[in-house]
C-alpha cells in the first residue's frame, strides 16, 4: 500500500512539474534579428537564411563569426552594395566567402575564387601568406583578443566603474563568462578589454571570445546583430558611454607565419626595384666622389711643376 501511494506521489509531482514548465518563446531569435523560429516537438527550431540556404541555429548563443561572415558576403553579392572598407577589419583583407566546417567554426585553410589559398586562425583572420590550393594548414587557436575603444573623453572615467560597467555589458548581452574578461585599463581616452580564452578553458557550449568581438564591433558601428529592442548601451554610474571607433586585435596560440618565400611575385617585384636604386644610389655618389678626387689630384700636380719650373728659373 505504501509503495502504490509512494508511485502516486511521483507521478503527481512530475505532472505538476511538467505544467509548471514555461513553453519555449519561439517569437523571434535571440541573438540575430533575421533567425526564423517555429516550434517543432514542444521545443523552438531556429534556422538563418546563409546565401539560399536555410542553416540550422542556436538562438540561445552567439552564432558562429564564420556563419555570420559567410552569410554577410553572400548578402554583398546579391544586394550589389559594395564590401566592408579594409578599415573594418583587422587583418585588412576585407570580407570573404567563408568556408565553415560542421560546427560553423572556420576551417583552417580558406580560398577564393581564383585557386588562391591562405590560413587563418581561428577567428578567421589571415595568418600566413597566400599560395595555391596545395597550401597546408594547421588549426591555430586565437586565445586573446584585445578590443580597443576610443570614447570621447568629454569627462574622466573612474576606472572601477568602468570595469564594472564593461564586465557585465560582456557577460549579460553576449554570454560570456566573467571570468574571461582578463582586464580592462583606461587611458588617455582610450579603454583596452582583453578577453583570453584558452583552449583548456572553453568547454561544450561556452561562447567564443571571437563571436564576443564580433558582436561587439558590430553593436558599436551601429550594425547590430541583435533584435533592435535590445539596445546596445554601456552604462558607466549611469551615464551611456559613448564611443567614437574600435579596433580588435587577435593574438594567436602560435605566431603568424609571414616569410619572404611566400610573398608574392608583385612584392618581390618591388623589393627588387627599391634594392636597386639604393644600388645606384650609391654607385652615383662613389662615382661623383671619385670624379672630384680626381680632378683636386691633378690640380695639386700641375701647381706643383708650375712650382717647380720657378725655382728652376
Amino acid at each position: 500500500m505504501k509503495m502504490q501511494l509512494a508511485a502516486l506521489l511521483l507521478v503527481a509531482l512530475v505532472a505538476a512539474a511538467s505544467a509548471q514548465t514555461p513553453e519555449p518563446d519561439c517569437s523571434q531569435c535571440g541573438t540575430h534579428l533575421k533567425g526564423r523560429c517555429e516550434k517543432i516537438a514542444g521545443r523552438c527550431d531556429c534556422k538563418l537564411f546563409v546565401g539560399v540556404e536555410e542553416q540550422k541555429i542556436d538562438c540561445t548563443k552567439l552564432i558562429s563569426k564564420c556563419v555570420l561572415m559567410r552569410r554577410e558576403m553572400y548578402l554583398a553579392k546579391g544586394e550589389g552594395r559594395s564590401l566592408r572598407p579594409d578599415t573594418a577589419v583587422v587583418d585588412n583583407d576585407g570580407i570573404y566567402l567563408a568556408d565553415c566546417d560542421n560546427n560553423g567554426a572556420f576551417k583552417a585553410r580558406q580560398c577564393n575564387e581564383t585557386d588562391t589559398c591562405w590560413c587563418v586562425n581561428s577567428a578567421g583572420v589571415r595568418r600566413t601568406e597566400k599560395g595555391g590550393k596545395d597550401w597546408k594548414c594547421e588549426p591555430v587557436r586565437t586565445f586573446w583578443i584585445q578590443i580597443e575603444l576610443k570614447e570621447n573623453g568629454n569627462a574622466e572615467l573612474a576606472l572601477p566603474a568602468l570595469k564594472q560597467a564593461i564586465t557585465k555589458t560582456i557577460s549579460k548581452r553576449y554570454g560570456l563568462k566573467e571570468n574571461h574578461v582578463k582586464d580592462i585599463e583606461y587611458k588617455d581616452s582610450y579603454v583596452f578589454i582583453d578577453l583570453v580564452q584558452n583552449s583548456t578553458e572553453k568547454t561544450a557550449g561556452d561562447v567564443d571570445i571571437t563571436e564576443v568581438a564580433y558582436y561587439m564591433e558590430r553593436d558599436i558601428k551601429g550594425e547590430s546583430l541583435l533584435p533592435s529592442e535590445n539596445k546596445f548601451e554601456i552604462l558607466v554610474d549611469g551615464k551611456p558611454l559613448s564611443i567614437e571607433q574600435v579596433k580588435i586585435f587577435y593574438m594567436d596560440e602560435k605566431p603568424p607565419e609571414f616569410s619572404m618565400k611566400h610573398l608574392t611575385p608583385g612584392v618581390i617585384a618591388v623589393i627588387v626595384v627599391v634594392v636597386l636604386a639604393i644600388v645606384a644610389g650609391i654607385a652615383v655618389l662613389v662615382f661623383t666622389r671619385r670624379r672630384r678626387t680626381g680632378k683636386y689630384q691633378k690640380a695639386e700636380v700641375k701647381e706643383m711643376g708650375e712650382m717647380h719650373s720657378q725655382l728652376s728659373t
